[in-house]
């Protein structure tokens, strides 16, 4: 079982004041952390389209990476200079527009430098995933 080193409420808290860009509009929200996975949720707006109609690409890999921060700093504390140095994302399917997009991140493994993990982006309700994404986390030293 993962050690817990923020709450949700922790979470929230540090990345309002910290990550007020991603966070500090209340459109994305937390919605579990426990040390290995998260969910986030980001409530459905219409800049999130792109031409078509579609959830856009930057709001699919902003999201993921939010995510992986999120997973990563429930299992290390607040530690904010934590920096992505990979992220791969594969588009599946088509977000729907007028629906919130979750994004599932789970660590793969937590070392002392880095972090391994994985982010399935969700639309609404529908359990297939829209996008598929891995992501390398460096840890700074502390």
């Amino acid at each position: 079982m993962a050690i817990v080193k923020m709450s949700v409420a922790e979470l929230e808290e540090f990345l309002r004041a910290e990550f007020p860009q991603s966070f500090g509009s209340g459109d994305t929200t937390i919605e579990s952390a426990d040390g290995t996975t998260c969910l986030l949720r980001q409530r459905y707006n219409e800049r999130m389209l792109r031409p078509g109609g579609t959830v856009s690409g930057p709001t699919l890999m902003a999201l993921a990476d939010c995510a992986m921060y999120v997973v990563l700093l429930s299992a290390i504390g607040p530690i904010g200079l934590a920096v992505t140095t990979n992220l791969n994302i594969n588009f599946l399917r088509k977000g729907q527009a007028g629906q919130d997009v979750l994004a599932e991140a789970r660590l793969l493994k937590l070392g002392k430098r880095l972090a391994v993990g994985e982010v399935n982006l969700l639309s609404g309700t529908s359990p297939d995933p829209i996008a598929h994404v891995t992501s390398t986390y460096s840890i700074p030293n502390t």
